[in-house]
């Protein structure tokens, strides 16, 4: 354990230094495999690992659901998402706030992704907010959220050879309670400072309807994948096909679309897919090294001594929320899910439930001081708001997504019902 220790420790100074994640993790992994076992061995595993994962036919759902965000965000979605949101609920106290939630759950849905919903809908929605008088802090606090189908959920069931599908189904519910849970926040908030979100402008019933009109595809496309996938039509590998080839139809269908974007949009999807194998591929090397350095059984004999298994768990997620504070929330699955997930099944948990658990802590983590990548988003965004004001914006969510993650962690059922009725 005290070798597996050193190894992570040496890991973040290596990352910290500049290199980038997957390559620090294969080094790491590949020496430390080779200090145990020897540098021969090492290399067959290091060689096998990659083989084994590049020729996995499950992988290649997420580069399929990246393109699908990338075409999405070239249809110029969230112009529209914005505009529907705000028709409708634009008018209320803080109701800009609100609408700002509401059309990044729509834009979640879609493109799987917390990082590019902040970014997105920032450019949309500040202007919006700064023109009726809302406070910075209230108008940075409103971005990001946990919604399926997400590339985390995909990056998680390969890692732990869950099914994807639930993870997906599972998450369905926790999505629509953060939604719900964060409006609520805006509407105390705005109720105990209401110079804080004023109303704005009250639109017609003709308006609200119009407005709905310009976004019935995201409705139709986030139903056609959910419930492909929920009544077992088609895979989610399947059904990442079927949500590229929509949001492309969709792009073409808005005029959003040429060859110069078709090929932007392949060229970025793939820069990302890239990056992201990269760090898999130095998950899976790091993974072995740890695994015969003894770190998973020490941590399933430490964890599990506690007489109540839900202690456990609330010492792994403490666990996450401290390195959510020095790590970026992707690499934190990529370095804990092969660490900490044998000690949850264990315990005798369901890893679909630990899943959606584990994402929504690492959501959480995007809006943790002092890294926070959410908040430095907006922050780039926003480069005259002080950081300590968007902080402070952040806080009543932070305290919402605290909430909503205890009710998933005490009520387990949130999760797993919807999984449990799929054929």
């Amino acid at each position: 354990m005290i070798v597996s220790l050193a190894g992570l420790a040496i890991l973040l100074v290596v990352v910290f230094m500049g290199v980038p994640l997957g390559f620090a993790m294969m080094i790491v992994g590949f020496v430390g495999y080779g200090f145990v076992r020897g540098f021969e061995p090492g290399l067959i595993m290091a060689g096998q690992q990659i083989l084994d994962l590049a020729m996995n036919y499950s992988f290649s759902v997420l580069p399929l659901f990246i393109l699908m965000g990338v075409f999405v965000a070239h249809a110029a979605l969230s112009d529209d998402l914005y505009d529907a949101s705000d028709k409708w609920l634009g008018h209320f106290k803080g109701g800009l706030a609100m609408a700002t939630v509401a059309a990044c759950g729509g834009f979640a849905a879609i493109s799987g992704s917390s990082l590019a919903t902040a970014a997105t809908m920032a450019k949309v929605a500040i202007p919006a907010m700064r023109k009726y008088d809302y406070s910075d802090s209230l108008a940075a606090g409103t971005l990001g959220m946990l919604i399926p189908p997400s590339a985390a959920m995909i990056v998680y069931g390969i890692l732990t050879e869950t099914d994807i599908a639930k993870l997906f189904i599972g998450g369905i519910i926790p999505g629509l309670i953060t939604v719900v849970v964060y409006i609520i926040v805006i509407s105390g908030v705005v109720r105990v400072w209401p110079h804080l979100g004023p109303p704005g402008h009250r639109s017609s019933w003709a308006e609200r309807f119009t407005s709905l009109y310009k976004v019935w595809g995201v409705l139709v496309l986030f139903l056609l994948i959910l419930g492909g996938i929920f009544f077992g039509v088609f895979t989610p590998t399947e059904a990442g096909g079927i949500g590229a080839v929509g949001a492309l139809a969709f792009a073409l269908g808005r005029r959003k679309m040429s060859w110069e974007r078709f090929y932007a949009s392949l060229i970025e999807a793939a820069s990302i897919t890239a990056t992201i194998f990269s760090v898999a591929f130095g998950a899976l090397i790091l993974n072995q090294f740890v695994n015969i350095a003894g770190l998973p059984q020490a941590m399933v004999a430490t964890i599990g001594g506690f007489t109540t298994p839900i202690y456990a768990i609330l010492v792994i997620l403490g666990i996450y929320v401290i390195m959510g504070t020095v790590i970026e929330g992707f690499a934190i699955i990529f370095l804990t899910a092969p660490i900490f997930v044998p000690v949850v099944e264990a315990l005798g948990f369901d890893l679909i439930w630990f899943g959606i658990v584990m994402i929504m802590v690492v959501e959480i983590s995007l809006i943790t001081p002092p890294i926070g990548l959410n908040v430095f988003v907006l922050k780039s965004m926003l480069p005259e708001v002080p950081l300590a004001s968007i902080f402070k914006g952040i806080a009543p969510f932070f305290a919402a997504d605290i909430m909503r993650l205890m009710i998933v962690v005490f009520v387990p059922g949130v999760v797993l019902y919807l999984p449990s009725l799929m054929r």
